[in-house]
């Protein structure tokens, strides 16, 4: 069957790293780490939560271990900015994507990333892939580089 327009987006991007990574759209819904753990039979620190900022106009992307809840005010302090929660019309304008659907990658507008450490202690990850039910399996070391992300701790 082929893919829905917004995860066949996510895979045409990811073809470009040539790591046969492959979306996979489920019946079960990924909208939440636990879900998404629970449908691919994973922790749920091996989910990869895209959590879109915003500093002024300017969209960041943290990538968190499913585990774990950004420490905003640390992020505020170390990077010297003030973050602030994206609601869903400009996580859908900067991204492209749905909340609960967001990926790491293929984004509609470029946003600096930085990816928690925490999720580097895992073998393999999973990361939404453009729909609240879809998702891609990758390894930890490839994250940041089909993102571009910096690793940095969150927590």
């Amino acid at each position: 069957m082929p893919l829905s327009t917004s995860c066949q987006k996510v895979q045409n991007y990811l073809n470009r790293f040539n790591l046969k990574l492959e979306v996979q759209e489920l019946a079960k819904s990924t909208r939440t780490a636990q879900q998404a753990a629970d449908a691919v039979g994973c922790a749920v620190g091996q989910i990869v939560k895209s959590l879109i900022f915003r500093t002024g106009d300017q969209p960041l992307l943290f990538l968190v271990s499913g585990k774990n809840q950004l420490d905003v005010d640390k992020m505020n302090a170390v990077f010297n900015f003030q973050l602030h929660k994206a609601d869903a019309n400009f996580v859908r304008e900067k991204s492209g994507y749905a909340i609960g659907g967001v990926p790491p990658v293929a984004h509609a507008f470029p946003m600096e990333v930085f990816i928690d450490r925490d999720l580097m202690e895992y073998d393999e990850v999973w990361a939404a892939a453009g729909t609240p039910n879809a998702v891609f399996r990758l390894k930890s070391n490839d994250l940041p580089r089909i993102t571009g992300g910096r690793v940095i701790d969150v927590k």
